[in-house]
């Protein structure tokens, strides 16, 4: 694989279409809305926001969750993004166990910033996305970066529309990035990581997630040379021989190299591959246990596709292999069948570093000295956070919304709060404030407000879930 002469974007196969399409097929669509970007007003928009094209929600690829357990899972994702610090110390194991069940939509775009540790980043930064947005940028990666942003999804209501918010927001996310990394500047694999973090979340948080992904979770990745791909390509393909004897067999019978078909898959993350449900699904667990997820993922396909003598019938050669490979059956790719493979595979860091190792005196050996040196690669939203402890100041939730009326009548217990904390009488606990009166004698006015109390000092239930609410909605 080489880099095109502009820049950074990935040349697959001779053309820079191939990341145009919504499922890495080159193409298959051929319709005028892929093309312009624009899509027919008439057709029918998913939950997830396309409005056609192989993404589109499906209930045959989806698992729908009740009501009622989507309610209690946002509950306890409320409970652990407002005590994150430990929850991640002291029950990290919980934390992974329902990022596997699946993060609840309406938080998911929060949860992603604080596993990351994009939350962190942005605070320890303030202004900083904001003083990268209001430069120009270099007018090499603005061109370039102008030129995808149309083919990023073009069948997502977001993206549609030429100039409309959607593809402003993923000019400005990518062309930060490449004045926060001019040594990398732009690659085309970035432009759908920011997209789908763009779908959850404000522009400035999705800059900050992409920065997190690009240095700590996938480093070198989008560098000139693509080295990094270059090896964990090599690592997918030495633990295929464990995973699946039959599938490595045929793939080293065909000499088919790892990059030919898992370039896409890893530096997208699955974002162009898969039903768009599960791709929801494997990012919730990348975001929390790091790149092992993708290797299971990859591996869980191929062993899908390639894994017994009767399936590799149907490949006598090398490209009847790749268009296999470039058409993963669906029944594969089912959010249910497939989240269930990957928990169950075991792949760990330790597998994968023991083979990033011996992949890279391989290359010394053959090649030389790497050409990009690329930081350590950390391995989920554990290893970030122990590597940068970071304050409680950086992890306090400040929701940029808060529908609060001022005249609101307080709750039974936040007037006993109040009035155990003032030492007052029983009779002034049980005492209204009328909505007309502006001074109450028991809050004298250069204290802070009892409203202000009961929502920060007093942590009650009531005013926690409403500072709790979520603003990506």
């Amino acid at each position: 694989m080489a880099k095109t002469e502009q820049g950074n974007g990935l040349d697959m196969r001779g053309s820079t279409e191939k990341l145009t399409d919504n499922n890495g097929k080159g193409g298959s669509y051929g319709s005028d809305p892929e093309i312009n970007g624009t899509v027919p007003g008439e057709r029918q928009v998913d939950k997830y926001g396309f409005t056609g094209g192989a993404q589109q929600h499906s209930g045959e690829t989806a698992e729908e969750i009740p009501p009622e357990v989507l309610r209690q899972r946002e509950v306890k994702w409320l409970e652990m993004l407002n005590s994150w610090d430990k929850w991640m110390a002291k029950k990290h194991k919980k934390v992974k166990e329902r990022c596997q069940k699946g993060i609840p939509p309406s938080l998911r775009g929060r949860a992603w910033l604080y596993l990351t540790g994009g939350k962190v980043r942005r605070e320890q930064n303030q202004g900083k996305f904001h003083e990268l947005d209001s430069r120009p940028g270099d007018p090499k990666w603005v061109d370039i970066i102008e030129r995808d942003l149309h083919r990023q999804f073009p069948f997502h209501e977001m993206f549609a529309a030429r100039g409309g918010h959607g593809q402003q927001d993923l000019f400005r996310v990518l062309k930060a990035y490449t004045l926060h990394r001019p040594e990398e500047g732009y690659c085309q694999a970035q432009a759908p990581i920011a997209a789908v973090l763009l779908m959850h979340m404000p522009a400035e948080d999705a800059f900050w997630c992409l920065v997190q992904i690009c240095e700590k979770y996938l480093p070198g990745y989008y560098s000139t040379g693509l080295e990094a791909i270059q090896l964990d390509g090599e690592i997918l393909y030495a633990l295929l021989r464990r995973v699946s004897p039959v599938a490595h067999r045929h793939l080293k019978k065909h000499k088919l190299e790892p990059i030919l078909y898992m370039t896409e898959w890893f530096m997208c993350a699955f974002s162009r591959t898969l039903p768009w449900a599960s791709v929801l699904r494997v990012w919730d667990m990348f975001l929390c246990e790091g790149v092992k997820i993708l290797f299971r993922v990859g591996l869980v396909l191929l062993k899908c596709m390639l894994g017994s003598q009767e399936k590799v019938k149907s490949c006598q050669g090398l490209y009847e292999t790749m268009e296999l490979l470039r058409a993963i059956h669906p029944q594969y790719m089912r959010e249910g069948f497939l989240v269930h493979e990957i928990i169950e595979l075991v792949v760990s860091e330790k597998d994968i570093e023991k083979e990033h190792l011996a992949q890279l005196r391989h290359w010394k050996e053959t090649r030389g000295d790497l050409h990009c040196k690329s930081p350590p690669r950390m391995h989920g939203a554990k290893a970030i956070m122990a590597a940068e402890p970071p304050s409680r100041q950086d992890l306090k939730q400040m929701p940029t919304i808060i529908v609060e009326s001022p005249l609101a009548p307080k709750t039974d217990r936040e007037r006993v709060e109040d009035a155990k904390d003032s030492g007052k009488e029983e009779k002034q606990k049980k005492t209204l404030l009328p909505p007309q009166q502006t001074v109450n004698p028991a809050f004298p006015p250069t204290d802070p407000s009892p409203l202000v109390e009961g929502k920060n000092g007093k942590g009650s239930k009531e005013s926690l879930s409403s500072a709790e609410h979520d603003t990506y909605l």
